[in-house]
């Protein structure tokens, strides 16, 4: 009997140490998430923050996860939650201006991704986020000068793409052709990222 209860603290130990942590379940959600599936990945994400309720990390990353899901109200109130730990991530206001304007909320999409560029005027995802806004509110040569931005700092085919969509409402199709042939060339990335809203 008291070789069994000498056994316990090690049989304890190793139990505890088999058990994932919360980056541990947060990899595994990054991993499911970019392999596209998104609900492994949440289930992942939710165990992670069982674990770790203070994690800014965690609420963008399931966030965005419930973005790709359409479920744009969960992923704000992540990317809120992510905001109130850290209020100075201009990655968190991108990643809320674009769920807001996901929602149709185009005024106050451009109200925080305005913050996002006062915090960090270098950042390409938010110029690209903050030009579709524009372009939704038909506010076509603001959106070309953001797309512009974007291109000067990391050019890729959906963003000659978007820039070429905005000439094109503003009558400007020579300028939309050059846009479209250098999205076709296959000289820059297809993408401006894999996951434009959360950079």
């Amino acid at each position: 009997m008291k070789k069994f209860l000498s056994c316990i603290p090690v049989l304890l130990l190793c139990a505890c140490q088999s058990l994932p942590t919360s980056a541990e379940w947060m990899a595994r959600g990054d991993g499911y998430f970019k392999d596209g599936k998104p609900q492994k990945a949440l289930n992942a994400y939710n165990k992670a923050l069982k674990l770790n309720a203070t994690n800014a990390a965690l609420y963008a990353s399931r966030g965005a996860a419930y973005f790709f899901t359409g479920d744009y109200a969960a992923a704000q109130e992540d990317f809120l939650q992510m905001l109130k730990i850290n209020p100075y991530q201009p990655e968190g206001y991108t990643a809320l201006g674009s769920v807001l304007a996901a929602q149709g909320n185009f005024e106050q999409a451009l109200e925080v991704l305005n913050i996002a560029l006062a915090l960090d005027p270098g950042k390409p995802e938010t110029f690209f986020a903050r030009g579709g806004v524009y372009f939704m509110l038909e506010q076509y040569d603001r959106a070309v000068s953001d797309y512009t931005s974007v291109l000067t700092l990391r050019p890729a085919a959906d963003v000659y793409n978007a820039r070429g969509a905005a000439y094109v409402k503003m009558g400007k199709r020579d300028l939309a052709e050059k846009d479209f042939e250098a999205a076709r060339s296959g000289q820059v990335p297809d993408k401006l990222n894999d996951y434009t809203m959360i950079d």
